[in-house]
Protein backbone atom coordinates (compact mmCIF):
# COMPACT_ATOMS: atom_id res chain seq x y z
CA UNK A 1 0.00 0.00 0.00
CA UNK A 2 2.87 2.38 0.65
CA UNK A 3 4.73 1.93 -2.46
CA UNK A 4 2.25 3.36 -5.45
CA UNK A 5 1.57 6.74 -2.44
CA UNK A 6 5.60 6.37 -2.12
CA UNK A 7 5.72 6.62 -6.07
CA UNK A 8 3.02 9.41 -6.52
CA UNK A 9 4.78 11.53 -4.09
CA UNK A 10 8.19 10.94 -5.72
CA UNK A 11 6.58 11.89 -8.84
CA UNK A 12 4.57 15.23 -7.80
CA UNK A 13 7.79 16.28 -5.89
CA UNK A 14 10.03 16.14 -9.01
CA UNK A 15 7.08 17.63 -11.02
CA UNK A 16 6.97 20.30 -9.09
CA UNK A 17 10.68 20.78 -9.78
CA UNK A 18 10.93 20.11 -13.31
CA UNK A 19 8.49 22.78 -13.57
CA UNK A 20 9.70 25.73 -11.65
CA UNK A 21 13.07 25.35 -13.90
CA UNK A 22 10.94 25.26 -16.96
CA UNK A 23 9.05 28.52 -15.82
CA UNK A 24 11.66 30.55 -14.84
CA UNK A 25 13.54 29.75 -18.24
CA UNK A 26 10.98 30.81 -20.78
CA UNK A 27 11.57 34.73 -22.16
CA UNK A 28 8.45 36.91 -21.65
CA UNK A 29 8.00 36.92 -25.24
CA UNK A 30 6.66 33.14 -25.18
CA UNK A 31 4.04 33.44 -22.14
CA UNK A 32 1.08 34.34 -24.35
CA UNK A 33 1.24 31.24 -26.90
CA UNK A 34 2.12 29.33 -23.70
CA UNK A 35 -0.76 30.76 -21.58
CA UNK A 36 -3.08 29.33 -24.39
CA UNK A 37 -1.78 25.88 -24.21
CA UNK A 38 -2.07 26.24 -20.75
CA UNK A 39 -5.76 27.03 -21.29
CA UNK A 40 -6.49 24.05 -23.90
CA UNK A 41 -5.21 21.76 -21.32
CA UNK A 42 -7.29 22.77 -18.09
CA UNK A 43 -10.15 22.88 -20.75
CA UNK A 44 -9.34 18.94 -20.92
CA UNK A 45 -9.16 19.06 -17.21
CA UNK A 46 -12.48 20.53 -16.84
CA UNK A 47 -14.26 17.63 -19.65
CA UNK A 48 -12.41 14.93 -17.78
CA UNK A 49 -13.93 16.38 -14.95
CA UNK A 50 -17.17 16.59 -15.95
CA UNK A 51 -16.73 12.88 -16.62
CA UNK A 52 -15.25 11.93 -13.53
CA UNK A 53 -18.97 13.57 -11.82
CA UNK A 54 -21.12 11.99 -14.21
CA UNK A 55 -20.35 8.52 -13.17
CA UNK A 56 -21.63 8.63 -10.00
CA UNK A 57 -19.40 6.08 -8.29
CA UNK A 58 -19.33 7.18 -4.90
CA UNK A 59 -20.37 10.20 -3.03
CA UNK A 60 -16.38 11.01 -2.52
CA UNK A 61 -15.61 11.01 -5.78
CA UNK A 62 -18.46 13.26 -6.91
CA UNK A 63 -17.54 16.05 -4.34
CA UNK A 64 -13.78 16.09 -5.36
CA UNK A 65 -14.84 16.22 -8.84
CA UNK A 66 -17.12 18.55 -8.64
CA UNK A 67 -14.34 20.36 -6.93
CA UNK A 68 -12.17 20.16 -9.77
CA UNK A 69 -15.27 21.06 -11.61
CA UNK A 70 -14.87 24.88 -9.31
CA UNK A 71 -11.21 25.29 -10.05
CA UNK A 72 -10.78 24.18 -13.58
CA UNK A 73 -13.65 26.47 -14.30
CA UNK A 74 -11.76 29.15 -12.66
CA UNK A 75 -8.46 28.37 -14.37
CA UNK A 76 -9.86 28.45 -17.31
CA UNK A 77 -11.71 31.97 -16.72
CA UNK A 78 -8.75 33.56 -15.07
CA UNK A 79 -6.06 32.01 -18.11
CA UNK A 80 -8.56 33.93 -20.73
CA UNK A 81 -8.76 36.80 -19.32
CA UNK A 82 -4.87 37.21 -18.54
CA UNK A 83 -4.38 36.01 -22.20
CA UNK A 84 -6.60 38.75 -23.38
CA UNK A 85 -4.94 41.47 -21.55
CA UNK A 86 -2.04 40.21 -22.98
CA UNK A 87 -3.14 40.40 -26.21
CA UNK A 88 -4.05 43.96 -25.76
CA UNK A 89 -1.17 45.06 -24.59
CA UNK A 90 0.41 44.44 -28.29
CA UNK A 91 -2.46 45.88 -30.09
CA UNK A 92 -2.44 49.48 -31.63
CA UNK A 93 -3.72 52.07 -29.65
CA UNK A 94 -6.42 53.66 -31.08
CA UNK A 95 -5.83 57.89 -31.68
CA UNK A 96 -8.87 59.43 -30.28
CA UNK A 97 -10.52 62.70 -32.08
CA UNK A 98 -9.73 66.03 -31.16
CA UNK A 99 -13.03 67.63 -30.85
CA UNK A 100 -13.10 71.21 -30.61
Amino acid sequence: MMGPLLVGIYVFVLSIFVGVEIITKIPPTLHTPLMSGANAISGITLVGSLAAASSGALVMSSFFAFVAIIFATINVVGGFLVTDRMLGMFSKKKKKKATS
